[in-house]
């Protein structure tokens, strides 16, 4: 009996095939790789002469369930990815403001994937390479594979080259190591068969080997994504590739940002405030549009608002005064909301007082160590949160008494943290301590780190110098309009890139707003996002 494949039932016992491929039904149609290729029915004849076959059976490699789902629209997609949200959404990386923005600038891509997918007539979508860092729940399981941390989160990158919103919410769980049982509810017409026969896609792709692509004619599917493993993406490559959209979008933007400047020197001036910032990388017209909003405040209830003299101003995400004093101003809370903050300053101007007394009581009882508060690493606390923070900490010292000598730690930091349970030196010079840290044990760690902190303290200040005169270098050979990074690119990081910049020509840079980041980007308004660690040379063909 010659080998075939073997019939749409899956109920029907069957084997796998010597040389297999990921592949699966949907609406009778073969999906390999991902990609819809051929009616096995019309053209299973064909498969008959491919002596090496012998029977295949998709349910091996998928849920029965998933072999005979509809497609997810996007509202499905959304809430089938609720778990992956839950385990990487920036807001619970709060305590690491790098990981945070990672997962943070990783989701707007995945969102623009996810919308493209969604467009009608779209052919191809480029193979997208996504990195997150995934909480440890209870749901995760750990892979050998993967690179776990102390701080409760592991790092985890996929290549996205799926062409349906089902596959790719597949994909990103199984990469994930997230359950996909789930997303059954979510198909009107799935199979009866029991939910706890459903298994996870295979962590390792079956592929059909290159001779089958040979002998029928088929294009192989993964050939576009193996090309861009082989082919690293390169600095001048991707100027080249990007550089007249950054441009065009620069260009539109230009009337927008002059209206930007004009409503914040105004308003700055109108109320006598010390800056205006946004904690967001929103964009030109989303900021324009809240300072329109606060100017209009300002014509209906001056008086209030005149409480912000001397302070800054951050739109973000929640109204209230922040730990180290600056006004945010809700983007979602209406104009009641502000105008209620701006009346209740003066009480906040006198937390801030008794905070700073307390910070300084701190300090005595730890020989002098500063306490600050640093908000490019630290959580976004309210000024309620961090005394609450300050006085526990403040209370627990009382009680054990800690015996420093007076003044023998000055010149020295400190920061307060509330998900640690033991002290840590950072790479910049100052102590992590956690509130609810072992009073005898933080003793023995500050002495003894005491001078490996300084040292750290003392780098810190030599690389910012380093920093600053590159930074100034580099803006001025390619006459870039504006230059800077974003907060989690350290100064070291940052020292190394602008090395490697100057030693290069790059035409494109010129009256460009250059950003350096951890990932490569267009923004919306044409600024150009490279990555500190951007990879020089010839792409390898």
């Amino acid at each position: 009996m010659r080998p075939c494949l073997a019939p749409r039932t899956p109920a029907q016992p069957c084997e796998r095939i010597d040389r297999p491929s990921s592949w699966y039904l949907v609406g009778g149609g073969a999906v390999i790789n991902g990609c819809l290729e051929v009616d096995l029915h019309i053209y299973s004849e064909m498969f008959c002469h491919l002596r090496p076959v012998r029977r295949l059976c998709p349910g091996k490699i998928f849920p029965y369930w998933f072999l005979y789902s509809r497609a997810l629209s996007g509202a499905e997609a959304v809430n089938a990815l609720r778990p992956f949200y839950f385990a990487v959404h920036p807001d619970f990386f709060g305590q690491h403001p790098r990981e945070r923005e990672v997962n943070e600038n990783s989701l707007k891509r995945l969102s623009a994937y996810l919308e493209n997918l969604q467009k009608p007539g779209f052919k191809s979508l480029k193979p997208t390479q996504l990195m997150f860092y995934v909480r440890e729940t209870d749901q995760n399981s750990s892979d050998g594979q993967e690179h776990f941390s102390t701080s409760g989160f592991r790092a985890v990158k996929f290549t996205l080259h799926t062409r349906d919103l089902l596959s790719t919410v597949l994909y990103i769980l199984n990469s994930c190591s997230l359950s996909i049982e789930h997303i059954q509810s979510l198909n009107t017409n799935v199979h009866s068969q029991p939910l706890k026969e459903a298994k996870r896609i295979s962590d390792r792709p079956i592929k059909w080997d290159k001779s089958y692509y040979s002998f029928t004619g088929f294009k192989d599917p993964d050939e576009d994504l193996e090309q861009v493993w082989r082919m690293e993406t390169t600095l001048t490559s991707w100027l080249d590739n990007n550089g007249k959209s950054a441009v065009k979008k620069l260009k539109n933007s230009l009337p927008l940002r002059k209206e930007l400047d004009r409503l914040k020197d105004e308003l700055s001036h109108q109320l006598q405030l010390s800056d205006i910032r946004w904690q967001r990388s929103w964009g030109i017209a989303h900021r324009c549009s809240q300072l329109h909003s606060l100017g209009r405040l300002a014509q209906q209830n001056l008086e209030s608002l005149k409480n912000a003299k001397g302070c800054t101003v951050i739109f973000t995400d929640r109204s209230g005064m922040s730990a180290v004093g600056h006004v945010m101003l809700g983007t979602m809370d209406v104009h009641h909301h502000w105008t209620k903050l701006f009346e209740r300053l003066p009480s906040y101007f006198d937390l801030q007082r008794r905070l700073m007394l307390l910070e300084d009581q701190i300090s005595y009882l730890l020989g002098g160590i500063q306490v600050v508060y640093i908000e490019e690493l630290q959580p976004v606390l309210t000024l309620e949160e961090y005394y609450s923070l300050l006085n526990v900490f403040y209370n627990r010292l009382l009680k054990s008494r800690i015996p420093f000598h007076p003044r023998s730690l000055r010149g020295l930091q400190m920061i307060l943290n509330s998900d640690r349970y033991a002290p840590s030196l950072h790479e910049l010079g100052h102590f992590n301590i956690p509130i609810l840290c072992d009073p005898a044990n933080l003793q023995w760690f500050i002495l003894t780190k005491a001078q490996q902190a300084r040292e750290n303290m003392k780098r810190k200040e030599e690389l910012k110098v380093i920093e600053n005169e590159l930074m100034q270098a580099s803006r001025k050979k390619f006459s870039l309009e504006k230059f800077y990074k974003e907060p989690s690119v350290s100064s070291l990081q940052m020292v190394d890139c602008c090395k490697r910049l100057l030693e290069q020509s790059l035409p494109y840079l010129q009256g460009m707003h250059l950003c350096i980041s951890h990932f490569y980007s267009v923004m919306q308004d044409g600024d150009l996002c490279i990555p500190w660690n951007w990879k020089n040379g010839e792409a390898i063909k």
